[in-house]
């Protein structure tokens, strides 16, 4: 456990704008930069604090500690790629399933091709997939086990299986993987390897994303009937 950073004297720990949210927004931004760059065990409260123009003391004042920080910028990083309220708002009723999904890809490909694929966003939920922390268990109460939910309920809808039918988390493995290669794997590296992916049309590697989906599920589907 991190120790927490001693106030420092002489300055507001409500940050040099005095505006407390505007000073957890900047916090929140900065950190997550750094947080991207060096990972949570290097980081420190100070440099993340001078990044947003205010003091060490305010992420004491704001979060209560470089660990309460880290666990924002982890749930904030993944509600940058999608957010709990996009994927609500892709499940509305009068949609048919397939619609959903071709949604769910569109937001997922836009991520892959567009100027964000390099974003702070992107490397800090990379880095903690890959060398988990302490915190990754409030990633997945916060953030991951909502939205897993949800698209838990588009696979159970696509396969027309219960939720509950062992199935579907299989489907849901293999929908969700190829997507989080997409965005969390380095792009450079990702396009030495595989260089036409990233040169494809963004709108028929949507349409393959779809129809591979689609195909595995109705064939597993058909194959346990």
């Amino acid at each position: 456990m991190r120790s927490r950073t001693p106030s420092a004297s002489g300055k507001n720990a409500r940050g040099s704008r005095g505006n407390g949210a505007t000073t957890r927004s900047q916090l929140l931004e900065a950190a997550g930069i750094v947080f991207a760059r060096k990972g949570f065990d290097r980081a420190t409260a100070k440099e993340i604090a001078e990044a947003a123009g205010t003091n060490a003391a305010s992420v004491n004042y704001h979060f209560g500690g470089i660990e309460r920080l880290y666990e924002a910028v982890l749930v904030k990083a993944h509600d940058e790629l999608i957010s709990l309220r996009q994927l609500q708002d892709l499940m509305v009723d009068g949609l048919s399933a397939r619609e959903k999904l071709e949604r769910l890809m569109t937001i997922v490909v836009a991520l892959f091709a567009g100027p964000d694929s390099s974003s702070w966003a992107i490397r800090v939920i990379s880095r903690e997939f890959l060398s988990p922390s302490p915190y990754l268990a409030v990633l997945r109460e916060k953030a991951l086990d909502p939205k897993k939910s949800l698209i838990l309920d588009l696979v159970a809808e696509l396969a027309d299986v219960p939720k509950d039918d062992p199935l579907v988390t299989r489907c849901f493995f293999s929908i969700v993987a190829p997507c989080g290669m997409l965005l969390m794997i380095n792009q450079e590296s990702l396009s030495q390897l595989l260089p036409s992916l990233k040169q494809s049309d963004p709108a028929t590697l949507e349409r393959h994303l779809v129809q591979f989906a689609l195909g595995g599920i109705a064939a597993v589907s058909a194959s346990a009937r």
